[in-house]
């Protein structure tokens, strides 16, 4: 446990000691549902309470696993948000009952019997999730185990009229199989009114040993998804993450290798859902890995918010890697806008977030950090490329983007700079190259459990509880001028010759604060806008959590010193330090 270590060390914020403990519990340990002990359960009831905060939610059961091994034992149905106005605008007509009945009769169809699943509401909307279809290799593997080990019967398929016969005479077994199992598969999802399914995966069936082990509703040969929005979003695997890492964790041009032999799905978005996003789409081979994931959740959002009545699906294979960093990065994207959980504190949305959309959907955090495949990582330091309008599902005139040198920019024109603007736009050091050193009055003081925010368009204030500090920013800017503080700019090696990191470092070499014009007495910028600042809280808190439990550990020695400093800012800017070193 890391909370002993983390006490020891002078742990200042008790949600923050929360993010902490949870994320090194979590990569420790496996959740499987037929196996909780006393901390799995402290979660599962941490994650009750903080759905509870904003929502009237029932409960599908999954006691012991009965479902799915690795989904929740409580899963959550949100039915509508608690406050009185939503309730009469979006009360759930669903019923619990009929809901866990669909369940239980739709597991066979998904991949590990992970079936769709409900996570989040928005506007009376349901997100979904799950894996891709089963093939007929697992499918008739599993009925087989289960009509042996139920007595030679097996309930799920006790319903006879299930999907009538087609006009075919003659109907192979393996099509009645199909129509009798995906049949429920699919009055699950208009049950819970889902019209768009988004299929993240590379291939169109998933192949071993020369096997098809899953297929999607994309190749469904009798056509029994026609009614759905079917788009094919290739996006790659956890496998891929691991070059991520080796690059230390820099996402700016690493490309996928579309030219792989299994990689057999293209890209496909029905025109009318594609037009309006101004993206050209027949690029989407040479986006590197920031672009990409950018393109994909202006897509998603975009979906949630041109239809007023359908839900959305999002899977890829099991549904375990790139479908929770999806759903995270939607839940996360939301929030920021106020439209969900709207009372919860960055720490809290953190906490909620990991535990619930990877830990107790059966993330494989150990396996995965032991072969370097850092996806979750990736989902939370990637904040950093979502705080603008761009992501808001909030309509709105927005400004078109202009080019300007830098020698253009006055005062206030910096101050206004995003931090991406500032630096690399995808290091793991680039948005931190404006930070204070560790000075009493600097980042040692200040908690993100009381970051202030001031939305940009009117004077309206929302201040998180116990707040006395603001954003990094408004910390850095509004402070006093003190002579003895520095500002420095952190830069991460990406394998660069020896004189080239000479030529960086002296580029971004220690400045005075008097040389910065950022630190130019008597001028305070304007506010930071409200959905930047609360997802860069949120990731900051992350950062600090992180790098006092799990740590990264970089490809390339000379890099190794950025990132311990870099993180170790962060840790005790929101009071964490613990004793797992950055190697």
């Amino acid at each position: 446990m890391a909370s002993s270590a983390l006490t020891a060390s002078g742990i200042s914020g008790k949600k923050n000691e929360e993010i902490a403990e949870l994320i090194d519990y979590f990569s420790k340990c496996q959740y499987r549902a037929k196996e909780v002990n006393p901390k799995v359960e402290q979660i599962e009831k941490r994650c009750l309470e903080l759905f509870g905060r904003n929502y009237k939610y029932s409960i599908i059961q999954n006691t012991n696993g009965e479902v799915c091994g690795h989904y929740p034992r409580q899963i959550v149905f949100l039915e509508y948000e608690s406050l009185e106005h939503d309730k009469d605008r979006y009360e759930s007509t669903l019923q619990v009952s009929k809901l866990q009945d669909l369940v239980n009769r739709s597991k066979m169809a998904r991949c590990r019997g992970r079936f769709v699943c409900p996570v989040i509401l928005y506007n009376g909307k349901h997100i979904c999730r799950s894996s891709t279809l089963a093939g007929w290799g697992e499918l008739y593997g599993r009925t087989g185990y289960n009509y042996i080990f139920s007595g030679g019967s097996d309930d799920a398929w006790a319903e006879t009229d299930e999907f009538p016969d087609d006009d075919d005479s003659v109907r192979n077994g393996d099509s009645q199989l199909f129509d009798k199992v995906r049949g429920h598969d699919i009055k699950l999802l208009r049950y819970l009114s889902v019209r768009y399914i988004c299929d993240l995966m590379v291939e169109n069936k998933k192949v071993k040993f020369g096997l098809n082990v899953t297929s999607s509703e994309k190749v469904d040969k009798a056509q029994r998804y026609a009614d759905f929005t079917l788009l094919s979003i290739p996006y790659p695997g956890c496998e891929f993450f691991k070059d991520y890492k080796d690059r230390d964790y820099t996402a700016e041009g690493l490309i996928f290798n579309w030219n792989q032999d299994y990689v057999d799905a293209p890209l496909f978005i029905p025109a009318s859902l594609s037009k309006n996003l101004n993206i050209d789409w027949s690029e989407y081979q040479s986006w590197d890995l920031v672009r990409q994931t950018q393109n994909y959740l202006k897509l998603l959002i975009h979906l949630i918010n041109c239809d007023d009545e359908s839900g959305l699906l999002v899977h890829c294979i099991s549904g375990w890697d790139r479908t929770p960093l999806f759903i995270s990065l939607l839940r996360l994207s939301l929030w920021a806008d106020g439209v969900i959980h709207s009372t919860l504190e960055p720490a809290e949305i953190l906490y909620l977030t990991i535990a619930y959309d990877w830990f107790l959907f059966g993330h494989m955090l150990p396996d995965r950090l032991g072969k370097g495949e850092e996806i979750f990582f990736f989902c939370f330091n990637f904040l950093k490329h979502i705080t603008s309008d761009q992501f808001s599902c909030i309509r709105k005139q927005r400004r078109k983007n202009s080019q300007f040198r830098e020698s253009d920019f006055t005062v206030e024109d910096i101050c206004q700079l995003k931090r991406r603007d500032r630096g690399s736009t995808t290091s793991l050091s680039s948005d931190f190259s404006l930070i204070t050193e560790d000075s009493p009055a600097g980042a040692a003081n200040f908690s993100y459990e009381g970051v202030e925010l001031t939305s940009a368009g009117g004077q309206t204030q929302a201040a998180w509880r116990k707040g006395r500090t603001s954003s990094p920013q408004t910390l850095l800017l509004n402070k006093p001028h003190q002579p003895e503080e520095r500002l420095f700019h952190l830069g991460l090696s990406e394998g660069k010759s020896s004189s080239s990191s000479s030529s960086n470092q002296s580029e971004n070499s220690f400045m005075r604060a008097g040389s910065s014009p950022l630190a130019v007495p008597g001028r305070r910028c304007p506010p930071v806008p409200e959905r930047q600042a609360r997802l860069e809280a949120v990731r900051e808190v992350f950062l600090a959590a992180y790098s006092a439990t799990v740590g990264l550990k970089s490809a390339s020695p000379s890099s190794s010193g950025a990132i311990t400093g870099l993180l170790e800012q962060f840790a005790r800017g929101v009071g964490l330090r613990g004793t797992n070193m950055i190697v």
